[in-house]
């Protein structure tokens, strides 16, 4: 269990924190080579996106259909040479086109594994799982932060393509790597959930024979499971109105977190009078920061609850983001990018988390593809709007404060979400 989320931690190091939050770090460089505004400098983030919204959905019910072990690999490995081809681009349009290959891997791969945990967990610790896969987007933080504004500053004005030919070799690696070692389930290894207390039980149990409000970590060792039809699984998942709930609460994440990274830097260089390499440093602290949010806040939600957490998270990155836009000082951005990212990879390994607890381990991956498009669109949306009102204010401030609200919207959904305890 702990070799299987070792390897998806580094998948999502390689599709989030080089694949879309690498783009942060590269921006500047490659916005002036290409002679780019921001608006479409933020629409390269949307094609990106984009991409990834096309193939959530899929991803996951062909995770629950094949298994992630089948599906995760492939989208690395496009998602791979999605990067690797972004250095190729000559203009908005190629970059664009490589962007959304880049998107569909990512949506490929990612949903999946961050349901992945759900199987290998038990319960009890299944925020503990989910926290410690999405943390790998942290990974990527912490090192493009300080690295790539020193290989731009030493490769002249092509260098970000450079940088992306990187980023694609290193995710084809671990494209590799993930074929190796990734399973599907612990009954593929003859084994049992991390922590699983309960004495398996038989065969019957996971086959439906038993009452539905039975705990999703109770399964058989061994015991093969039927495989679940796509469109029997979208059933399933779309008749549970809490779905399209999670759903609205978790496209205010996606609006409002990527409207904040996709202009970090460039709102502290022009805002701020930062150099591209001090920009990189704070960028690197965030990153710091982002690795233990996911735990902390998956562990806090076995606790208190998942709405609860959720609503927490929201409030906390509402703040993080008007501080950025308002505080506009070394101390203010400092304090800023340290709130956030505190609790910045808490929402998806909380989603992740909820998903098993209401389908359980053999729908969550296709449960939180569902939730994913919400999600996609919204992040989608945020690097374009706040991209265009950048442009027509003359500053990020106003976008910036856009995400606050967005956020307080999302502490108020999941407030009042219903329970998030299987019940069939």
């Amino acid at each position: 269990g702990w070799v299987v989320l070792a390897v998806s931690t580094l998948s999502v190091f390689a599709l989030l924190g080089l694949g879309r939050f690498g783009y942060t770090m590269v921006l500047p460089a490659m916005q002036k080579d290409l002679g780019l505004s921001n608006a479409l400098a933020g629409s390269l983030a949307t094609a990106n996106l984009a991409g990834y919204a096309a193939m959530s959905v899929l991803g996951g019910a062909l995770a629950a259909r094949y298994g992630t072990r089948s599906v995760v690999p492939l989208g690395l490995a496009i998602a791979g040479v999605g990067m690797g081809l972004t250095g190729l681009a000559q203009g908005f349009a190629g970059a664009a086109l490589w962007r959304v290959v880049t998107g569909v891997g990512t949506g490929f791969a990612n949903v999946p594994l961050a349901a992945l945990p759900g199987a290998w967990f038990a319960r009890r610790l299944r925020g503990l799982g989910s926290g410690i896969v999405v943390s790998g987007s942290s990974i990527g933080l912490i090192l493009v932060g300080p690295l790539v504004p020193r290989l731009l500053a030493n490769s002249g004005p092509g260098g970000w393509r450079m940088v992306w030919w990187i980023y694609g070799v290193v995710t084809l690696a671990i494209a590799v790597l993930a074929h190796v070692f990734l399973r599907n389930r612990p009954a593929d290894k003859g084994l049992s959930p991390v922590g699983m207390t309960e004495k398996p039980a038989p065969a019957s149990v996971a086959m439906g024979s038993v009452s539905p409000t039975a705990d999703a970590t109770i399964e058989p060792a061994a015991a093969p499971l039927a495989p679940v039809a796509i469109s029997a699984a979208w059933k399933t998942i779309v008749r549970k109105p809490i779905v399209w709930h999670l759903g609205l609460v978790y496209f205010t994440f996606g609006l409002a977190y990527l409207a904040f990274m996709t202009f970090f830097t460039k709102h502290l260089i022009t805002s701020g009078g930062y150099t591209e390499q001090a920009a990189g440093d704070l960028y690197m602290l965030l990153g710091w920061c982002t690795v233990v949010s996911g735990v902390v806040w998956g562990v806090v939600s076995d606790h208190i609850g998942r709405k609860w957490a959720l609503a927490l998270v929201y409030l906390i990155q509402a703040t993080s983001f008007a501080l950025f836009a308002l505080w506009q000082t070394p101390a203010g951005f400092t304090t800023a990018a340290v709130v956030f990212g505190l609790s910045a990879w808490s929402v998806p390994a909380i989603m992740a988390a909820t998903c098993t607890d209401i389908f359980g381990a053999r729908l969550a991956p296709a449960a939180f593809g569902c939730l994913t498009l919400f999600f996609a669109v919204g992040q989608a949306a945020g690097p374009a709007v706040a991209g265009a009102i950048a442009d027509a204010t003359g500053s990020f401030v106003a976008a910036f404060l856009l995400a606050s609200g967005v956020a307080v919207l999302g502490a108020l959904g999941a407030a009042f979400l219903g329970s998030t305890h299987r019940s069939g």
